[in-house]
């Protein structure tokens, strides 16, 4: 074996489709894109929802209320809940270890129903106002985490 016998594997290489380039291309006169109409020209694209004419799915529903897209959901975690984390410092990590939130990057509000027996530390993106009290009052620390 020398370098003027190497190849490619057999079907691993394929010659590209040369469009618009006549009857005997493969692709006939009209490249493939039918006959008359808007739907042929270069650069055609059609907008999302477009039902050729009909009206749009998005616009035939009725529409209610106000939907705010900048709205920031919040996983809600309780102190009676948080009090299975044995730690002294909880973290995002250690709730997610212990099955109180699903994922890491989810934001976190901490609630005050239950209480507190130990002092600890809490991270978190929001605490109530009863949950601040209570960490506070047991000795520990509520820590806000930015965006």
């Amino acid at each position: 074996m020398n370098l003027s016998n190497l190849h490619p594997a057999k079907g691993s290489r394929k010659d590209r489709l040369r469009v618009g380039r006549g009857p005997g291309s493969g692709r006939q006169k009209t490249s493939g894109k039918g006959n008359k109409g808007q739907l042929k020209g270069a650069g055609f694209t059609r907008t999302w929802g477009f039902e050729g004419g009909q009206m749009p799915l998005h616009r035939r529903i009725p529409k209610r209320g106000f939907n705010n897209i900048f709205r920031l959901e919040y996983a809600e975690v309780n102190l009676d809940r948080l009090a299975k984390v044995a730690k002294t410092e909880v973290t995002l990590k250690d709730m997610v270890a212990a099955g109180l939130i699903k994922k890491e990057s989810e934001r976190v509000k901490i609630l005050g129903r239950g209480t507190v027996s130990s002092s600890m530390t809490v991270h978190a993106h929001k605490f109530s106002q009863a949950a601040q009290e209570k960490i506070e009052k047991a000795g520990g620390k509520a820590v806000l985490i930015g965006k």
